[in-house]
């Protein structure tokens, strides 16, 4: 039976993809410094430990009888665009001490695979409607906030230590990730979470709040093909960094339409002063799809999946206030 880790594996990712890895037959052991918020830990067992301190790191890392056969550092302190705008130091400092000490223990420890899941922040602003951007094209580097700067130097870390210790390393570069089981609420919540909790909490023919003016570009992939694309490039020969995310680029404006129409509503755009981000984001998925691996939910069936959650958390949180 493979033998597994998963830093992070009180996330939203990480909580998915534990799932998805115990179908495949695996045993797994998940880490985090909380539990996961929404639902039991499917993992066999779980580890409450803060991976900022190297210690942790070793003993998240040990296990009888050898090493982990692959190792999923998906841990990191993050959130929407409201906490990566507003806790740029906290972000750097303590995601950084985690990939410092985690990819570090691992490679003296022996780990064989070692999967570090990275972000499309690494990359410039776009204007929308501009070509596809590859993995290549993050260098020479100017990402919009420091999130991604962070995530591009625990990059280039993994793949120093690949080369030096032989420990195959695969970076994934996900794209906004949304679905059930997430941060739907508090401030660390994507923008699909909080538009699907901006609705829910509305009258029909009612007014939500967005940042901006409703017009930034984004590309918004479904948990479950975020998890196979993890999986397919973990067992894949492919090096260096890789793009995972759906094609289907819409604004904010039209991802607040799919939103209303999934929930029957008619809901109206107050727009307000907020940290936007980029413009648009428009990359290249060439190097997962060369794994066979294409997004199975769009859009409107995603949210179709992910709203009705997000409401019922609505629900429960104004029962209790009553």
């Amino acid at each position: 039976m493979k033998r597994v880790l998963v830093c992070g594996a009180g996330g939203f990712i990480g909580g998915h993809l534990v799932k998805k890895l115990k179908s495949e037959g695996c045993w797994v052991r998940g880490v985090d410094i909380k539990p996961h918020e929404f639902s039991p830990s499917a993992a066999d067992e779980f580890l409450l430990l803060d991976l900022r301190r190297e210690e942790n790191c070793r003993k998240a890392l040990s296990i009888d009888g050898g090493t982990f056969d692959e190792v999923y550092q998906l841990a990191a302190d993050m959130g929407g665009m409201g906490y990566i705008h507003s806790a740029e130091c906290e972000i750097m400092h303590n995601s950084m001490l985690i990939n410092v000490h985690m990819c570090h223990t691992a490679a003296e420890m022996g780990v064989p695979r070692y999967f570090f899941s990275s972000s499309v922040c690494v990359y410039r602003d776009m204007k929308p409607g501009e070509p596809e951007m590859t993995e290549e094209q993050a260098i020479p580097a100017n990402p919009d906030n420091e999130y991604g700067w962070e995530k591009l130097y625990s990059e280039r870390m993994a793949m120093a230590y690949e080369r030096r210790t032989g420990m195959q390393v695969r970076i994934a570069r996900f794209q906004n990730c949304y679905g059930p089981e997430g941060a739907w609420c508090g401030g660390r919540e994507k923008a699909p979470a909080a538009i699907c909790r901006k609705v829910a909490e509305a009258e029909d023919g009612g007014w939500i709040e967005v940042w901006g003016d409703g017009t930034a570009v984004r590309s918004y992939t479904y948990v479950s093909d975020m998890v196979e694309g993890i999986c397919l490039l973990m067992r894949s020969d492919l090096h260096g960094p890789v793009n995972i995310g759906c094609p289907e680029y819409v604004t904010v404006n039209e991802l607040v339409a799919t939103v209303a129409e999934v929930a029957g509503k008619r809901i109206r755009i107050r727009y307000v002063d907020g940290p936007v981000g980029v413009q648009s984001r428009n990359f290249s998925n060439a190097r997962i799809y060369s794994l066979g691996w294409k997004p199975k939910v769009f859009l409107k069936d995603g949210i179709r999946l992910t709203y009705p959650w997000i409401e019922a958390q609505v629900k429960a949180r104004l029962a209790l206030a009553r």
